[in-house]
């Protein structure tokens, strides 16, 4: 069996040999792609000098005038290339290569920045050497002397196959000129129209160049779908970014069972997604067809050829759905729960037994162990870093406290600041609104410390509260197979050291047609019994945040509304512009990820659907919360601790704010990175900005805010608190909290999933049991006195739940060998400019500080929310990272 390369090889000397005779000078020029020999082959001389040549033609006499002649420059250019990896091994590598020894690979023209061009100055980029996937070409142009500089370039792709145009250097008399490309280029038997790539030099529209900006606006009109002929389905080759709603996530025709809802417009709100042009169901026209392939998103939204060959995003959600059913398949009883906690922890110690021929361990390397050739694999999970540090510390209530502040969700926690702790729902659906826990219960708990009314002066008492977010789908969830659902508040008192302390839960159900409400508080025990109900209450109030965090804090807060600024941002602002050059490493791969999530994750019958809480209505209720609560001034992580109570503005205080808990990890890290990045972008703004005139007379930048908030998130284009762009101040915000949102508050709650949710007692997705004290029955209470431990495993996730959630954070909380880490790496267009280039170097410097930050906190004891006995390091934002599952680094954007 041969390689791609050496297939690839063979072809190539082969229509070398057969083609020389025919093309003697151009065979001579071509070293064909030679096999792992890319060190031997000369690299191009890019400082070699211009040559400055006289053309024969511009000759002319006219009686006794004669024209001078036009002097015209020979100048090199450089591209760089990657072809996609299955490319090499098609039909059309014969043919290309024919197109090599031509000489005829890429037609590249150059567009000048000075004056329109009278004549067109091109020429065919020619391979000189390749080594998969990298490959190089190089073209030589006669330019006119007085040409002027060249702002822009035209790429036609004469191959029979796609090409990530990855940048060309341009060599002047001046000095060298770059092109960043990062783009694929459909051949031109697909799209014929020669693509448009501008230089590194970034422009607002009012100061480009006259000759640019008609192609600048032709630019956005083919994103915008202007210039498409075709209609229907956008293909994979096509660059069109337009909004749709989320009308995709269920399969009607395929399956009654999978209709779902549209989520998004006045009934359900929600952020837009990327329209694909899908034609609508037979059965549900409102909906979309599901068929078979991948979801379109514009092709350079896809990952690059690096990024898409490694371990990412892709290829984890790719593989999924052909992983589960092999797993389920070993499972005794899929839907039973784990007979005892010894079974669960077998599954790191000793494993499943999987078939040999299951082919799962190139997808799922990590927790796959090949035994030998003649024996089974292994899915036996790595040990998550919680129980490797302290098997027990799940069961403890001040790592249940601690996790509320330094854990995978700590954007729930609010300072309680009512008295008593009461509904806002209409009582009349959904019955009596004051909460069951009392002064006398809070007073006994925090053992006469101080008076509920000195709590709550001092700002002692908080609460995870999913009561009014859970009361109106309590009935709903419970009438779906294998789960149960109450209405839940937890209630934290502060103490002097800064740690959280339980002390209370409360679970409610609302009345319904059988029943009237029934709700129950439960506190930390003192006897077997109130033991036993404290842990089980526990289980259902973590499980609910859960549930919050992927649906709310993770996918809808990140992923979902993010992507209609992507989606505005290529249509609007031109990729020459500075704020989208500013903003491209935030949105990169994102709207790739996400619509593998609708494919796999949070489609009808995907895994959220199966393995959490509210099943089926997993979207309905994240549309909901977007509903009532989402607020882009609110998106920022100062206004957010504010907007939950846990911080107050103070200009004497650290960054501007004083915590109301002091040991607040997330929140201590977070506003160092929050500074350092708001600190860049000021100084970004102000360089391309310096007077608040060229914001507002910005037409692109005024185009793309106003689309993000009348289109893509146009289910609140009315809202009051949108920001306006006006000021330096205004861009400024709202840059910076787009930066924080894809960077900083995405890694905190992803990449720590498996750290603490692998182990799933800590966090178990969904509960399947009700508590033992609602309406029980003689044999429910009978196994609850002889079996507490069986009953709190009924009330566990199942087996096939809870192997598929810890398969799937596994994969998601992993990063690819080429990940691209926040400061680590400059921008070619910020590089091009030294103002720029020096603020990001200030950057970088500060994300080193962060760093340096972090380890020092993590080995103070004092912070006992994150240094101690077993206590896990908060890492979380921590900018860099090795690859794998390692609870550290913040990508620059979603790609996860």
């Amino acid at each position: 069996m041969f390689c791609r390369e050496s297939l690839s090889s063979l072809q190539t000397l082969s229509v070398a040999k057969s083609l020389s005779s025919l093309f003697p000078k151009q065979s001579a020029l071509i070293n064909p792609i030679s096999t792992g020999r890319r060190n031997n082959l000369p690299r191009p001389n890019l400082r070699r000098r211009c040559k400055v040549t006289a053309s024969r033609s511009n000759i002319e006499q006219e009686g006794n005038i004669v024209k001078e002649p036009i002097q015209k420059i020979k100048v090199k250019g450089y591209i760089t290339a990657q072809e996609e990896f299955l490319e090499g091994i098609t039909w059309s590598r014969g043919l290309d290569d024919i197109a090599d020894i031509r000489g005829r690979s890429l037609l590249v023209e150059l567009i000048s920045a000075k004056t329109d061009q009278r004549t067109t100055v091109e020429d065919y980029a020619q391979r000189v050497w390749a080594e998969a996937p990298d490959e190089k070409y190089e073209c030589e142009f006669e330019m006119p002397e007085d040409f002027g500089p060249v702002g822009a370039i035209k790429v036609q792709n004469q191959y029979h196959r796609q090409l990530f145009l990855q940048g060309m250097e341009l060599e002047l008399p001046g000095g060298s000129v770059t092109f960043t490309c990062d783009s694929w280029v459909a051949p031109k038997s697909v799209d014929p129209t020669k693509r448009i790539f501008f230089s590194n030099q970034s422009y607002l529209p009012s100061e480009t160049p006259e000759p640019l900006k008609k192609y600048r606006k032709e630019e956005l009109e083919t994103l915008q779908g202007k210039n498409r002929e075709q209609v229907g389905e956008f293909t994979k080759f096509e660059r069109i970014y337009d909004y749709d709603v989320y009308n995709d996530v269920g399969d009607p025709d395929n399956d009654p069972e999978l209709a779902r809802p549209v989520i998004g417009g006045l009934q359900h709100p929600y952020p837009r997604r990327c329209k694909t042009g899908r034609k609508p169901c037979e059965t549900d026209p409102s909906s979309e067809q599901r068929y078979g392939g991948e979801f379109y998103v514009p092709r350079d939204e896809e990952f690059s050829t690096a990024k898409g060959t490694s371990f990412t995003g892709k290829a984890v959600l790719a593989a999924l759905p052909s992983v589960f059913p092999q797993i389920e398949s070993v499972l005794l009883d899929p839907q039973s729960p784990f007979p005892h906690f010894k079974a669960i922890q077998n599954l790191f110690e000793e494993g499943i037994q999987l078939p040999k021929d299951a082919g799962l361990l190139p997808l799922l390397p990590r927790i796959i162990k090949a035994l030998g050739e003649a024996q089974d694999d292994i899915l036996q999970f790595e040990a998550p870093v919680l129980i490797n540090r302290d098997r027990f510390s799940w069961l403890r209530d001040d790592e249940f406290a601690r996790q509320t502040l330094a854990g995978l969700n700590p954007y729930s926690i609010q300072l309680v600041e009512e008295w008593p702790l009461k509904s806002k729902l209409d009582p009349a659906v959904y019955g009596d609104p004051t909460s069951l826990i009392t002064w006398e219960i809070v007073e006994k708990e925090v053992k006469g410390n101080m008076t509920v009314d000195e709590a709550l002066k001092n700002k002692r008492l908080f609460v995870l509260d999913y009561h009014d977010l859970l009361l109106p789908y309590v009935n709903k969830v419970r009438e779906l197979d294998n789960t149960n659902l109450y209405a839940s508040r937890t209630l934290f008192f502060l103490s002097d050291d800064s740690t959280l302390r339980p002390v209370a839960i409360e679970l409610t159900c609302p009345p319904n047609i059988n029943k009237a409400q029934w709700k129950q508080v439960f506190t930390p025990g003192y006897d077997a019994t109130s033991c036993w109900l404290w842990n089980l209450a526990k289980t259902h109030a973590i499980s609910h945040d859960a549930g919050y965090h992927q649906l709310i804090s993770h996918w809808l807060r990140t992923h979902c509304c993010t992507e209609p600024y992507i989606i505005a941002a290529n249509r609007q602002l031109s990729a020459m512009h500075p704020i989208y050059r500013l903003l491209h490493p935030h949105f990169r791969y994102t709207m790739e990820i996400n619509a593998r999530a609708r494919q796999s994750l949070v489609n009808g019958g995907g895994i959220i659907e199966t393995c959490f809480w509210p099943g089926k209505y997993s979207l309905e209720l994240s549309s909901a919360v977007y509903g009532k609560l989402w607020r882009f001034d609110k998106e920022g992580l100062p206004a957010d601790l504010i907007g939950r109570g846990l911080a107050e503005e103070d200009e004497t205080a650290e960054h501007g704010l004083r915590l109301r808990i002091p040991d607040y990890p997330f929140a201590n890290d977070g506003l160092i990175l929050w500074d350092a990045l708001k600190e860049w972008v000021t100084d970004y703004v102000k360089h391309y900005y310096p007077d608040d005139g060229l914001i507002t007379s910005d037409d692109e930048l005024q185009g793309w805010w106003h689309e993000v908030r009348t289109i893509g998130h146009g289910d609140k284009k009315d809202e009051p608190w949108w920001p306006v762009l006006k000021t330096q101040d205004d861009l400024i915000g709202v840059v910076t909290t787009i930066a924080w949102v894809t960077s900083g508050h995405h890694a905190a709650v992803n990449f720590g999933q498996y750290g603490y949710g692998g182990y799933f007692p800590n966090r178990p997705t969904t509960t399947r049991r009700r508590m033992p004290t609602e309406d029980p029955t003689d044999e429910d209470l009978k196994e609850f006195y002889e079996s507490p431990e069986k009953v709190l495993l009924k009330t566990y996730p199942s087996q096939k739940q809870a192997t598929l959630v810890m398969v799937t954070l596994d994969l998601l909380s992993t990063h690819s060998p080429d990940e691209e880490y926040i400061g680590e790496q400059q921008e070619a267009s910020w590089a091009n400019d030294p103002v720029i280039n020096a603020a990001f170097e200030k950057f970088k410097g500060k994300l080193q500080y962060l760093e340096g930050v972090i380890d020092e906190r993590n080995v103070n004891v004092t912070l006992k929310n994150r240094a101690g006995a077993g206590v896990v390091k908060y890492e979380l934002l921590k900018p860099l990272s090795e690859h794998g599952v390692t609870g550290m680094g913040v990508p620059y954007s979603i790609s996860i």
